[in-house]
């Protein structure tokens, strides 16, 4: 995978597309301060690697979950070498038979494809079909990774920003969940 290994301060604009411009627009309008690095096409947590050493944190996974149904939507965040299952998250949250949401309904709620769902989605989720679940672990990291909107870029921003800044801006109060790390 090529990666650009330059760590650069804020933002593009060339050549971008207008859903990750909104991203830089949304968190330079609340003076948070990120970091980026450019790459060919990041879609899992593995391929991130390389990706983390260069930023300088952990990118986190973010999954897009529905129910049995498909009437409730979830976007969790979490520690990306952290194990999923969804049992472990049902009774938290009181949803059984969860799945991993369709790429309608993400392009539908947060204007996101596959491989590309990040934190910062939740912008588009204007009338809150989205819950947002985030794993305890992550709340003792300095820095948190996600995509922009697009997996060809990765950002970090001080977790204090995201918890004090992003969060309340995205009107997506979050649900926190403990997951194990260790799966039986």
């Amino acid at each position: 995978m090529y990666i650009d290994r330059t760590l650069y301060r804020g933002r593009a604009d060339e050549g971008r597309l207008e859903k990750e411009r909104r991203c830089y627009d949304l968190l330079d309008s609340l003076g948070i301060e990120y970091f980026r690095i450019d790459h060919e096409h990041a879609d899992t947590i593995e391929a991130c690697r390389e990706v983390e050493g260069l930023l300088g944190c952990v990118i986190c996974k973010n999954l897009f979950l529905t129910n049995r149904q498909q009437t409730d939507f979830y976007l969790l965040i979490m520690p990306g070498c952290k194990p999923f299952k969804t049992k472990y998250l049902s009774a938290q949250i009181g949803s059984s038979r969860l799945s991993f949401g369709g790429a309608e309904d993400m392009e539908r709620l947060m204007d996101l494809t596959p491989g590309s769902v990040s934190l910062l989605g939740l912008m588009n989720d204007r009338e809150g079909k989205v819950r947002l679940l985030v794993d305890r672990d992550l709340l003792g990291d300095a820095s948190f990774g996600c995509h922009p909107c697009i997996n060809t870029s990765s950002l970090r921003i001080a977790m204090a920003d995201v918890r004090e800044k992003l969060l309340p801006a995205l009107k997506h109060e979050p649900t926190y969940v403990n997951l194990p790390w260790e799966i039986e």
